[in-house]
């Protein structure tokens, strides 16, 4: 292990709960609660004012309900989180090559490799900086640890939640590690905890004094060594750079089953052209075209089409998911969709726009369509759009009030308050579901953007001025 500690591990503060409260003043303060919100929902993140009332991640929204029924509940915004995380991340590839993204708020950074830290002073000196750059740059806060492995990084910045750095000296780990929980250790869930707990150990050091012959005999020998070395603060896990996507993918869960077939393939073209766009942000295209289901009774099926070529072509995805679609059983009900490409490419054919006809023999769906159907898909009327939904949370535009939020909806009727991130907290105005003045809105920037500089102009000036 290292003898300084020159891995950083950083986690944003209740990310996704901070960026809402951060975009609507009104919530600034209060529990907020972010997640699916029909009866099969879980939360993703709750704010620290909703966790003191015992909410959680993946906690039933249900039970949240019943825990915060004062609180506010918004669905999830991940375009909007990405935005942020994608400057996060930018930050901390300006310290390092070496940067190992867990999630969209979450990473491992190896500071020595960048030459950012060599030792304790230059290393709590990049984490504090760290840490002010990225509330100048987003707004939110983040908490670092500092240590000489992984392990212990992400332990640090845990204790430093929220909004707090914690350095762990090398040589101070078992000290620090022995009166806490078995749970701390990376690995050690709730049926772990409870089988030692069984075994009269419950912190770290009772794990070390227990040895690594009876803690192989409590676990299996793979994950009785590890937690034994754990214990032991030993960890020699590299951080690994971002490795290259292999697949770019989109997929809703709905709070109520789709049973109208018509509904479903509408569904299905929506996330082909949110899939495309993602591609064509990441600038790649891809040859495999897949297909996610997960029917009523959660049996998930996965279909796919090989293309003779790479396509960013929202058509070409469309036309192949919809096709992949067919050999889908979907009447008994439809609760989560997605498209996805895989097989990516920089690159694009321009001649493939209806490759996906010519692309039967690659198929590799599971079913096939029934016979007398043909390869040519004939021209359909565009059928009606569906019913507009607004969900509480999303970004909204009025032509006379401007920018809003979505507060709810229901009987006809959708309530919006009408604030930006940098405005007092706004009004609450109601409205039909049908209104024409009312339509979708991006996100705003947390923090202003800076205008470009500007280069100074030359001024010259007549002799005897």
């Amino acid at each position: 292990m290292r003898t300084a500690p020159t891995i950083l591990h950083l986690d944003m503060d209740a990310f996704y709960a901070s960026a809402e409260q951060a975009s609507k003043p009104s919530l600034r303060g209060k529990a907020v609660i972010v997640g699916g919100l029909g009866p099969r929902g879980v939360v993703a993140t709750a704010s620290y004012e909703a966790r003191v009332f015992g909410v959680h991640s993946a906690m039933p929204m249900a039970q949240a309900r019943r825990l915060t029924p004062h609180a506010a509940y918004l669905v999830p915004r991940f375009g909007f989180y990405r935005e942020i995380s994608e400057q996060v991340m930018a930050l901390l590839r300006g310290l390092s090559p070496l940067v190992e993204p867990l999630s969209l708020d979450e990473a491992f950074v190896d500071l020595e490799a960048g030459g950012a830290a060599w030792d304790e002073e230059s290393a709590r000196r990049t984490g504090v900086k760290l840490r002010a750059d990225i509330r100048d740059s987003t707004g939110l806060t983040g908490s670092v640890g500092l240590a000489a492995s992984k392990m212990l990084a992400k332990i640090g910045s845990e204790e430093a939640k929220p909004d707090g750095l914690v350095l762990i000296r090398p040589g101070t780990e078992r000290a620090m590690l022995g009166p806490m929980p078995v749970r701390t250790l990376p690995g050690v869930g709730p049926a772990t905890g409870d089988h030692l707990r069984r075994a009269g150990i419950t912190t770290v050091d009772e794990i070390a004094e227990a040895g690594e012959d009876e803690l192989v005999r409590l676990l299996g020998k793979a994950h009785g060594h590890a937690l034994y070395a754990m214990a032991l603060a030993r960890d020699e896990r590299p951080v690994v750079a971002e490795r290259e996507a292999k697949s770019v993918s989109v997929e809703d869960t709905y709070d109520v089953d789709i049973h109208d077939r018509v509904r479903v393939g509408l569904e299905v073209q929506r996330l082909a052209d949110r899939c495309v766009r993602r591609l064509r942000e990441a600038g790649l295209s891809g040859r495999t075209i897949v297909l996610k289901v997960r029917r009523y009774d959660f049996s998930t099926l996965t279909r796919s089409e090989t293309l003779r070529g790479p396509t960013d072509d929202p058509a070409v995805v469309r036309e192949a998911a919809g096709r992949l679609l067919e050999s889908v059983d979907t009447t008994g009900g439809v609760r989560l969709l997605g498209v996805g490409v895989s097989g990516l490419a920089d690159y694009t054919q321009e001649d493939l726009f209806a490759q996906a006809h010519l692309a039967a023999g690659d198929a590799r769906a599971e079913e096939h369509p029934e016979e007398g159907e043909t390869a040519e898909t004939p021209e359909e009327e565009p059928a009606p759009p569906p019913e507009h939904i607004w969900r509480a949370g999303q970004d909204v535009r009025h032509a006379e009030y401007g920018h809003g939020w979505v507060q709810g909806s229901g009987l006809g009727r959708v309530t919006v308050r009408f604030e930006t991130p940098h405005s007092e907290p706004g009004r609450v105005r109601t409205f039909r579901t049908d209104d024409t003045r009312l339509e979708s809105a991006d996100p705003l920037p947390l923090v202003p953007r800076r205008p470009e500089p500007t280069e100074p102009r030359a001024v010259t000036s007549a002799a005897g001025d």
